[in-house]
């Protein structure tokens, strides 16, 4: 019997924008045509591995369970998607910014309803930072995807598509090695998944801390610097009022659009967006990608004219 899960719909937000931003996102496990999301991961703290379509009509967004093969209650996936998707917060937490700052309404407008989708755990996004570390986007992509392919779990969706889930931490420190991943890295990988299943990178944990102890705390790891400890509280935990003063596209970015390539402007004008600084972010490191291309092309661009709209 398929087991459907009821989500919150908050005003504003739009599953098709989730959708793309999936899509356009090379480390994701998860895709699909704009009218639904299909998601393949491991769960937090449980590591039980679970397929989901997530769709959206009739007033409601709902869940359809796929694959659940080691019984993860409904509770859990429903806990894990809101979190993963920010359902929690309710209305449009940028209209309010966009009011004060004519580019983040720029922005917003552009891309509406888009909201960050994390990565499923703090875990795998520290498993990403270290796989990408010094390497192009696509390439260490493309190592992710082998070993989930290798070694997490698979899930077929309706309509044919196939994913595969990142492997939890304990899958990890049970193998050898990981094809793909130099001893080195995968040493870190090792001493990151002990640090997770001590209850380090839990999701609940970090977001409860202070940024800068949490952050703090991460760096303390080793292989995690200032650039790994931002990702995996953003795009990992969920927490929504960091400003990645270390992301260079962002820099990048806000310089063309602001005009200044003073990194202490960037954080002043990156304090009028509390309490949602870490989506404001998202949003200009969007349209970043559009403009350039360079995450998708794998060809770093060195400067980025000044938009018309921000003039």
């Amino acid at each position: 019997m398929t087991t459907t899960i009821e989500l919150p719909w908050p005003s504003g937000f739009s599953l098709a924008a989730s959708s793309r931003f999936v899509m356009n996102f090379a480390a994701s496990q998860g895709g699909e045509a704009a009218s639904a999301l299909n998601l393949t991961f491991a769960l937090d703290r449980t590591w039980l591995p679970v397929g989901v379509r997530v769709t959206a009509g009739d007033g409601v967004i709902s869940a359809e369970v796929v694959t659940n093969p080691e019984g993860a209650s409904a509770a859990s996936i429903h806990e894990n998607l809101v979190r993963i998707l920010n359902l929690h917060v309710e209305n449009d937490p940028l209209a309010r910014i966009g009011s004060e700052d004519r580019i983040v309404e720029h922005l917003r407008q552009r891309y509406p309803g888009l909201r960050p989708v994390q990565f499923p755990t703090p875990w795998e996004a520290a498993a990403w930072a270290v796989i990408g570390h010094r390497v192009r986007i696509t390439q260490a992509a493309a190592i992710k995807q082998r070993l989930s392919a290798q070694f997490g779990h698979r899930t077929e969706f309706p309509g044919g598509q196939v994913l595969d889930s990142f492997p939890g931490p304990e899958v990890l420190l049970s193998l050898p090695a990981m094809p793909g991943l130099t001893v080195r890295k995968f040493d870190t990988l090792r001493g990151i998944a002990r640090a997770t299943l001590d209850g380090v990178l839990d999701a609940e944990r970090l977001l409860s801390l202070p940024s800068a102890k949490a952050s703090s705390e991460l760096q303390s790891l080793y292989g995690i610097g200032p650039f790994s400890a931002e990702l995996i509280l953003v795009r990992g935990a969920g927490v929504p009022d960091l400003f990645p003063s270390s992301e260079p596209r962002l820099a990048k970015a806000m310089t063309a659009l602001y005009e200044t390539a003073d990194r202490a402007e960037h954080e002043r004008i990156a304090a009028l967006w509390s309490p949602f600084r870490s989506w404001v972010a998202l949003l200009i490191r969007r349209w970043l990608e559009d403009e350039t291309g360079e995450i998708a092309r794998g060809v770093p661009v060195s400067e980025v004219p000044t938009p018309n709209f921000a003039k």
